[in-house]
C-alpha cells in the first residue's frame, strides 16, 4: 500500500505554524524560535508545489504569518509599532520567496501537462486523419469496383473477376492502412514502429487504380525531404480518391512527379468523365473528412504550394510543388 505523503504537508505546514506562534508567544528563547521558522520555510514551498488550492491557502497563510510573526513577542514593549512592523515585514520576504518558489515550480508542471496533453490530443488528430484518408481511398475503391463488377457479371464475367481481384488488393490496401496506424499508436507507447508511406510506394497505388498512368522522375525523389515525401504520397492519395468519388467515368489519371522550375511537382490530373457514368456516382459521393483543404496546411508545413482546379479538357488537375532539399518556396 503506497502513503501520498503529499497530503500531509497542508496539515504539517499548518500544525507546525500554529505551534510554532504559539511557542514565540509563551516566550521559548529567540534562537528556537528562529529555527522553527527556518524549518517552515520548505514546508510553505512544497505546499505550494503540492496540495490542493483550499487547504494549502489556508495553510500557507498561517505558515507566512508564523515566519513573520516570530520577533514580535521579544519586540514587543522595547519598540515602536514602525519597528515591529518592519520586522515583520522583513521576516514575510522569505516566507513569500518560498512560496513563489514552489508556485514556479506548479506552474512549470502545470504547462508540462498541457503541452502532454495538446502532444497526444494532436498526435491522435494526426492518426485520425491519417487513418481517414488512407483508409478511404481503398474503400472507395471496393465500392467503386463493386459496382461495376454487379453491372459487367451478366455480359462479361471476366471483367467481373477482375474487378473482384481489384477488390481483395483494395481491401489488403485498407488492411495495411490500419496496420500501419496501429504501428504509430504502438510507437507513440515506445514500441518500434513501421515506416510511413512515401512516394516509393506511388507505383503500386497507381497500378491499382483502374486507368492510372504513373510518369515519376526517380532523381526528383530523391531530392525531396522526407516530410515532402510522405506528404506527397497523401496528396496523390486524397487526390486519387477524389477522382473516384466525383469523376469515376474517367478514362485516364495521369499522375507526375517530377522537376520543376520551382522545385519538385507532384500533379494528379483526371481526364472529363465519360457521358453515362454518372449511375456510378450516388453511393460514391460522400465528402472527405479532410480532403484537399485539409492537405493545404500539410503541403505548407513541408515548405510547398498546393492548388486544384479544372483543366482545359475538363478533367481536374491537382498540383502540389515541394522544395528541393536545401531550398524554400519562395
Amino acid at each position: 500500500m503506497t502513503v501520498n505523503t503529499r497530503a500531509f504537508y497542508a496539515p504539517l505546514l499548518a500544525a507546525g505554524s500554529a505551534g510554532g506562534l504559539f511557542a514565540a508567544f509563551l516566550g521559548v528563547p529567540a534562537g528556537w524560535a528562529l529555527l522553527w521558522s527556518g524549518l517552515l520555510l520548505p514546508l510553505l514551498a512544497l505546499v505550494a508545489r503540492w496540495s490542493p488550492a483550499r487547504p494549502g491557502a489556508a495553510a500557507a497563510s498561517l505558515g507566512v504569518a508564523a515566519v513573520a510573526l516570530w520577533p514580535v513577542p521579544l519586540m514587543w514593549g522595547t519598540a515602536s509599532w514602525l519597528e515591529i512592523c518592519g520586522a515583520a515585514a522583513f521576516w514575510a520576504v522569505p516566507a513569500l520567496g518560498a512560496l513563489a518558489a514552489g508556485g514556479h515550480l506548479r506552474r512549470q508542471a502545470s504547462r508540462m501537462r498541457r503541452a502532454v496533453r495538446d502532444g497526444r490530443r494532436d498526435q491522435q488528430l494526426e492518426l485520425a486523419r491519417d487513418l481517414h484518408d488512407f483508409v478511404a481511398h481503398d474503400v472507395s475503391a471496393i465500392v467503386v469496383q463493386a459496382q461495376a463488377a454487379r453491372f459487367v457479371a451478366d455480359q462479361d464475367p471476366e471483367q467481373a473477376v477482375r474487378a473482384l481481384e481489384r477488390i481483395e488488393a483494395a481491401g489488403l490496401g485498407a488492411l495495411a492502412s490500419m496496420d500501419r496506424t496501429v504501428h504509430a499508436l504502438r510507437e507513440a507507447a515506445g514500441v518500434r514502429s513501421a515506416s510511413v508511406p512515401g512516394t516509393s510506394e506511388l507505383p503500386g497505388l497507381v497500378e491499382r487504380f483502374e486507368g492510372g498512368v504513373l510518369d515519376a522522375d526517380p532523381t526528383a525523389v530523391r531530392d525531396l525531404s522526407r516530410e515532402a515525401d510522405t506528404t506527397a504520397y497523401r496528396v496523390a492519395v486524397e487526390a486519387l480518391t477524389n477522382v473516384r468519388r466525383h469523376a469515376p467515368g474517367a478514362a485516364i489519371v495521369r499522375v507526375r512527379l517530377h522537376r520543376v522550375a520551382d522545385g519538385i511537382e507532384l500533379s494528379v490530373a483526371n481526364s472529363a468523365p465519360a457521358r453515362g457514368a454518372g449511375g456510378l456516382r450516388g453511393p460514391v459521393r460522400r465528402r472527405s473528412g479532410t480532403g484537399l483543404a485539409g492537405l493545404r496546411g500539410r503541403v505548407e508545413a513541408a515548405g510547398g504550394t498546393l492548388r486544384a482546379g479544372a483543366s482545359a479538357d475538363g478533367g481536374w488537375r491537382v498540383r502540389a510543388v515541394f522544395p528541393a532539399q536545401g531550398r524554400t518556396l519562395g
